[in-house]
């Protein structure tokens, strides 16, 4: 077999990790305006950051020089730094939010791109499959075969690569569709819809036409917004009765001044506001429905604060709005703890869920109006209930309710215990009404854009979208797609899931998290009106989300199939961002979607919509609800997962690696050091595939927020992984020398993570930050143990994963400090800040080669009476000067730079730390393995202290630098 002549990717050497972590946190960021992702909800996204740096990477050569497997290739080291710097420079822009469609920024890219691979062409021009594999002039496809939300399909097509998706879930691949196979299709074309009507009067009108722009996507986005506004209209007609105003009346006034201005005005409706109910389990009060509300808080408001009140008259009650202060009492509604869940209005006896539960099983549980939510001349009117809006509430008579069972998973799907055990249990009849309206008229849309596409002279080949077809049939069908998409956005803001925030004054969405969470008092909103939860609104941000698709798009194919049993991966390049052991159930979640889009789009996707539910036998996550219990999860995904990352090792260009997104939902993280059941098994699967992971990134996506500061344990990284086919020939090591080649290699690859560096050319690169270090590890310690055929234990034996991944944490428990820090360092790691006996510190303190006397000079302990115990930061001297200090151990270094960081701030623990001579790296090292040791012990609050060092360090840095003196240069060379 002729081998395949192919540099290293600049994946497999440097990455610029600041810049692409900075960008995806601000992608992640609320607040950022139209996103592709708004096109359709998924769950657990790549940032398109991200992506576009991960596909970037993996197809440019690295610099670097290079020489064995029959060529030479590169510059020498410090030329390689200068064009490794370009690449980064070019990495550095494409991240950039602002940057998404700069043609300029993606055509450096492009050219980049299209340079690696016509450098590869060339050196394998002699290959006998050279006609095939390398075509100078084309490029080859890239294939994401777990394509969820598309993110990674969508950048590759951005970057000039004609993109490849497939997916087992039907959802995900029609979102994948619109959002790389149909723009592509109708690429440069004007709208043909009518134009919606405030459009026509606009002032800007005449402007707006002399500089319409219908590139890309834009004349489709708009006949989105377009068709929207169509339908909404369509529905007033049909449905408007059951979305009545208010009258403002003088007795609603007499009993709220702050109505006067209001007086005899129609206001219109944007919301109503619902408790369930269920019957009081007191007997006396045994035939009153009570509320079960989690607060009675309207608005939070400053200035503008509401609330409900709830008014008990002998065996009855009624809900009256007051404004103003609320009293304390209101802010927990009728709850009363966890356990005992409710009080009961009448009675005050508790409710608990055991009893709601059997209620609700039963059919008994029911609903109370609460409040109406009004627009008033600025901003919000909250109104009591009235008869006339409850009665046309009760008038709504739905014809079609979805009649699938909610899934038998109860850690995601909280909604079957209280009876609610159909997906048309989740919404009201008015909900029901609506949202089954605006299905109905996907379907008469249609119709009408075909037949204005015609009048506009579009011409028709009478080939549907599924067939392939570009004419005014598959247009108007392209327009169908996004529109059911609408529905959808509306159904999740349209249930009785979602949530009122007093905060903002607006609904919440049912999927604010990845489950179906049981609510107690819901919002219903106004579908017809202009408001959060809105056809229009929702019409009108999908198609701004469209905009923000590629301009020049490359052909893009979406395919539904089977991870395990695919070929489209043949010969191209593949990133991928699969399931993630059982952190989320897709198949589930997306039935909720499912039942909408196939009400509308089976007569467009007939194979795809065919079953009544979305595939979850062959889904490869591991549920245990599915598979008999935990053991059969697992056994099921590793099977499966292995399957289908062989199918990437067998089939992927071989002159690229595969990259794979793994995301921790949190670690388990245990004396051994940090562990998960997901990420052990899917490492195993991708060995076991035929794999050698030859390096992982650390990818920090999420909002900073919810990093340890929050004292959470969730981790805010995605690791990445670049792997290589295994050489068929691959040795097999003993355990012994796994060890010692982990002695060799880790110190270096440790240092490299947690110092960050100036590189050859003055420019600073990033380190892991201290969250992230435990998992980072991970990766050159599962390079040496994933490249050989097996590490064998002393029977004979494989070793595991588990036992791999056990060796490479214990390894950053091994760090050198002075003899003062390693007694520090173990005894806070059994005492922490406790009290503990002399006799003991005695024993430790000869083994770590010092004494407990020399430890109170040092001025780290205090000792006394029997008793001995570490000195917190904030109980140092804040007059010590380490020049007059004769012991200064890094540990005392370390906690006088937390003390002088807390109260002078980092211009003051930077100054400190230029007086801190020779110890600068040995302290932030420290500063990595106290944030492990207390992250792995659940000590948030300390844990908070060193992570906040860290994160303070550049700017500690910088005032080093300001005061004149010079710290120690640091070195990454990635």
């Amino acid at each position: 077999m002729t081998p395949i002549k192919s540099p290293k990717k600049l994946i497999e050497v440097a990455l610029p990790l600041d810049d692409i972590n900075a960008a995806c946190a601000h992608e992640k960021m609320p607040g950022i305006g139209p996103h592709p992702r708004g096109i359709h909800l998924w769950w657990a996204r790549r940032p398109l950051a991200a992506a576009r740096a991960v596909i970037f990477a993996q197809m440019v050569n690295d610099p670097g020089y290079q020489q064995g497997d029959g060529f030479k290739y590169g510059v020498n080291k410090q030329e390689a730094a200068k064009k490794r710097e370009k690449l980064f420079n070019i990495l550095r822009e494409l991240v950039k939010w602002e940057n998404t469609n700069n043609e300029a920024v993606l055509n450096q890219a492009r050219a980049a791109i299209m340079e690696s691979w016509r450098e590869i062409c060339a050196l394998n021009k002699d290959h006998p499959d050279a006609a095939e594999l390398f075509n100078p002039d084309k490029l080859p496809g890239f294939h994401d075969p777990f394509a969820g939300g598309g993110a990674l399909p969508l950048e590759a097509q951005r970057l000039g690569l004609e993109s490849y998706a497939s997916d087992l879930n039907p959802v995900a691949v029609t979102i994948n569709k619109a959002m790389i196979e149909i723009p592509p299709k109708f690429a440069g074309r004007e709208p043909v819809g009518p134009e919606v009507a405030s459009d026509k009067t606009s002032k800007k009108k005449a402007t707006k036409d002399a500089f319409d722009d219908w590139s890309g996507a834009k004349g489709l986005a708009e006949d989105v917004r377009r068709y929207g506004a169509w339908m909404r209209e369509q529905a007033q007609q049909r449905i408007g009765h059951l979305y009545p105003k208010v009258l403002v009346t003088e007795a609603m006034v007499a009993e709220r001044p702050d109505l006067a201005p209001y007086l005899g005005d129609e206001l219109t409706v944007i919301a109503w506001l619902w408790a369930r109910t269920v019957k009081s389990p007191s007997p006396a009060f045994s035939h009153v429905e009570v509320p079960l509300a989690s607060t009675f808080i309207l608005s939070s408001k400053a200035g503008k604060e509401a609330y409900v009140e709830p008014v008990v008259q002998g065996d009855s009650y009624q809900f009256t709005v007051k404004v103003g202060t609320p009293p304390e009492s209101a802010k927990g509604g009728t709850t009363a703890g966890k356990r005992a869940a409710f009080i009961c209005l009448m009675s005050g006896s508790p409710v608990d869920y055991k009893y709601i539960r059997s209620e609700g099983s039963a059919g008994r549980m029911g609903q109370r109006l609460m409040a109406i939510v009004a627009e008033g001349k600025k901003g919000r009117v909250y109104l009591s209930p009235t008869d006339e809006q409850l009665v046309v509430a009760q008038q709504a008579r739905p014809e079609w309710s979805p009649e699938m069972a909610l899934p038998n998973n109860p850690r995601d799907f909280k909604t079957p215990n209280y009876g609610l055990e159909k997906y048309g249990d989740l919404f009201t009849p008015r909900q029901l009404v609506a949202l089954t309206t605006f299905s109905d008229l996907v379907g008469e849309a249609i119709a009408c854009c075909r037949e204005d596409a015609l009048t506009a002279g579009m011409a028709d080949d009478g080939v549907g979208l599924d067939a392939g077809g570009t004419g005014a049939t598959a247009y108007a069908q392209a327009v169908g797609v996004y529109l059911a998409f609408t529905v959808d956005r509306c159904a999740d803001f349209s249930n009785s899931c979602t949530r009122w925030v007093a905060g903002n004054q607006k609904v919440m969405n049912l999927y604010g998290k990845q489950a179906i969470a049981m609510t107690w008092d819901y919002p219903e909103a106004a579908i017809l009106e202009n408001v959060v939860g809105g056809f229009y609104p929702a019409a009108d941000f999908v198609a701004k989300c469209i905009d923000k698709l590629p301009l020049i798009p490359s052909r893009g194919f979406v395919t539904q199939q089977d991870a395990q049993t695919q070929i489209v991966s043949s010969n191209k390049v593949i990133s991928s961002d699969p399931p993630y052991y059982d952190n989320i159930g897709y198949a589930d979640l997306s039935d909720f979607f499912y039942v909408w889009l196939r009400k509308s789009l089976r007569p467009i996707f007939p194979g795809l919509y065919a079953t009544m539910a979305v595939p979850k036998a062959e889904e490869l996550v591991a549920t245990p609800y599915r598979h008999g219990g935990k053991e059969g999860a697992e056994a099921f995904f590793l099977d499966g997962m292995g399957k289908a990352i062989h199918q990437l090792a067998e089939q992927a260009h071989p002159a690229f690696p595969v990259t794979i997104y793994y995301a921790f939902k949190q670690s388990e993280t245990k004396a051994d050091g940090t562990s998960s059941a997901g990420w052990e098994t899917f490492l195993q699967a991708v060995i076991d595939a035929g794999f050698a992971i030859s390096g992982t990134w650390p990818m920090r996506s999420e909002q900073s927020e919810r990093l340890i500061g929050k004292g959470a344990n969730a981790l805010a990284s995605s690791v990445v992984l670049v792997c290589n086919k295994r050489a068929a020939n691959a040795d097999s090591i003993s355990r012994r020398q796994f060890i010692r080649e982990l002695n060799r290699v880790l110190p270096e690859a440790l240092d490299d993570m947690t110092q960050g560096s100036i590189d050859a050319l003055g420019i600073s690169q990033s380190a892991v930050a201290p969250v992230d270090l435990s998992q980072a590890i991970i990766g050159p310690g599962m390079g040496i143990f994933s490249k050989y055929a097996a590490v064998l234990e002393a029977d004979g034996s494989k070793m595991s994963v588990k036992t791999a991944l056990q060796l490479i944490n214990r390894f950053l428990a091994e760090d050198d400090f002075d003899h003062d820090t390693q007694f520090c360092l173990h005894w806070f790691e059994q005492q922490g800040w406790r009290v503990g006996k002399f006799g003991e510190a005695d024993v430790l303190a000869r083994a770590k080669g010092t004494s407990v006397a020399g430890l109170q000079e040092a001025g780290v302990i205090s000792a006394g009476q029997g008793e001995v115990q570490l000195l917190k930061w904030m109980e140092l001297p804040s007059d010590w000067a380490p020049e007059r200090d004769n012991r200064t151990p890094v540990w005392e270094g370390l906690h006088q730079l937390i003390r002088i960081l807390n109260s002078e701030g980092a211009s003051g623990a930077g100054a400190m730390l230029a007086r801190l001579s020779g110890k600068s790296d040995a302290i932030r090292s420290l500063a990595y393995r106290l944030y492990t040791l207390c992250e792995r012990k659940g000590w948030a609050q300390d844990a908070r202290a060193y992570n906040e060092l860290v994160t303070a360090w550049d700017a500690m840095q910088s005032a080093m630098a300001d005061s004149g003196q010079v710290g120690e240069s640091y070195s990454l060379d990635l």
